[in-house]
Order: C-alpha cells, then structure tokens, then sequence
C-alpha cells in the first residue's frame, strides 16, 4: 500500500491501495506509519504520489458502510490522526498529483507545503457535502487554510470538481505540469526546499501553521465528538451507501 523511493535527499512516497487509493483503516494506519518513520529518517524532503489515474479518491466509503458505527468510531479519529500528521510533519513535503484528487484525496494534497498537478483528466475538489457528511476539524481548516477565501465556501459548499486549469486558477494548486513531467518537477522543488536548513524551514512552517494547527486542536475537542455522532447516524449511513453506490454505477 505504501512504497518508499529514494531519489537522492528526497523521498517519494508511492499510495497504492487498490485503484483509487481509497482511505480505510489499515491505509490510514500505513500512511501514519509511513510519515512517522520519515520524520525520524535522514530524507530531507518527502513527495507524496499516487498511481496511475489517481492520487486519492477519498474515504472507502463501501468499508464504511460495510462497517458500520463501530468502523466510522475507529475510522474517523485515525483519519484524523493522519491529517494531522501531515500538517506538522516538519520537513518539505511535495504533493506530486498525478490524477484525480477527491475529497479525502485532496485534503491530503492540500495538507502539502506545495502541490503540482499534472495536466490531463484529473478532477480536484471536495465532495464531502454530496456525500452527507459533516467535516471534521482537521480536514476543515486544512480545506481553510490552503484556498484562497473568495473559493473556500464554494469549494466545501457545492462538492464540485474541476479540472487542472480551473483548480490552478481557484489556487487549490500551486502548478501544472505534463504528466511525464510531474515527479521529476515534484522532486526539483523537494530538493530546492531541502536546501533550507532543516531547523529553520521546520520553525518557519510551523509558525506559518500555527493558526490552523490551533484551530483544528481546538474545534477537534468541540466539535468533533457530536459530528461523530453524526457520521454514524442511521440518516448518514443510508445516505453514504446511496452515494457509494451511484459512484460504483458511474464507474468511478
């Protein structure tokens, strides 16, 4: 599910779960593990990919629905952990977005210091309201954090997707790139931020994220237990099966 490439300073980590590299239990504890084991390794920079046709199609919503309550109780506090994880890892991480980024999918891409999308089909953007679900702290004030305002509330609040020119024009990316192009492009710029003394690009990313680290803490403890309660709703859960199962049809 995760494989790890070394490319001189730089580590590029490879998601391959399945074909969307979709979020469950045993990805999320994989993806935490992996990053734990980065952050104490001598890799200066980390780039995070995904394969074929898709960086992260978000949450495995068919797992959810298969587990139920129980599942969702274990499942959103991990992710969670994860995204966390992400946000206060301290050495430049690069999101290489090689295909579809979708809702869980894209927080993990916007959770990067910067984010290079390769041209093409790809979609980006936040379906989490279409699904029925009610976003947690950490993937809320990541969404806040890394999109500029004037597109945050359309971005959490239609659920709609958009190709790379308009997701670079809405600045959920930071460039795009041919695909061919795209990890030799992630890796320039890993090694260009690897450059920085460790320490002080590890202070200076903190303090930058500060504000969003604080809040997530914050509204975690408020919040986060009555939207628990909310994914695990009888209403949810049909509404997270129904949702699944047209995605399923489409094929997607």
């Amino acid at each position: 599910m995760i494989r790890l490439e070394e490319r001189g300073a730089v580590t590029i980590l490879h998601m391959e779960r399945g074909k969307g590299n979709a979020l469950n239990l045993e990805f999320i504890e994989a993806l935490v593990a992996a990053f734990e084991q980065l952050e104490q390794s001598p890799t200066r920079a980390v780039v995070l990919t995904g394969q074929r046709s898709v960086f992260g199609a978000g949450v495995d919503l068919p797992a959810l629905v298969a587990g139920g309550p129980d599942y969702v109780r274990q499942f959103v506090p991990l992710m969670q952990r994860a995204f966390e994880e992400l946000v206060t890892f301290p050495k430049p991480l690069v999101a290489a977005v090689n295909g579809h980024a979708i809702a869980g999918g894209a927080i993990l891409m916007l959770a990067c210091d910067q984010r290079i999308l390769a041209q093409g089909p790809a979609r980006v953007g936040l379906t989490e309201v279409l699904v029925g679900v009610v976003f947690p702290a950490w993937p809320l004030e990541i969404a806040r954090f890394a999109t500029p305002p004037e597109h945050f509330q359309t971005l959490i609040l239609t659920g709609r997707t958009w190709l790379p020119d308009e997701a670079l024009a809405r600045g959920l990316v930071d460039e795009l790139v041919e695909p061919a192009e795209l990890l030799e492009r992630a890796c320039a710029v890993a090694d260009e931020l690897a450059a920085i003394p460790a320490a002080t690009y590890a202070a200076t990313k903190l303090a930058v994220r500060r504000p969003l680290i604080e809040a997530a803490r914050r509204d975690a403890e408020l919040r986060d237990p009555a939207i628990l309660e909310q994914w695990c709703s009888p209403e949810v859960m049909a509404q997270i099966g129904k949702f699944a199962a047209q995605t399923i049809k489409r094929g997607g």
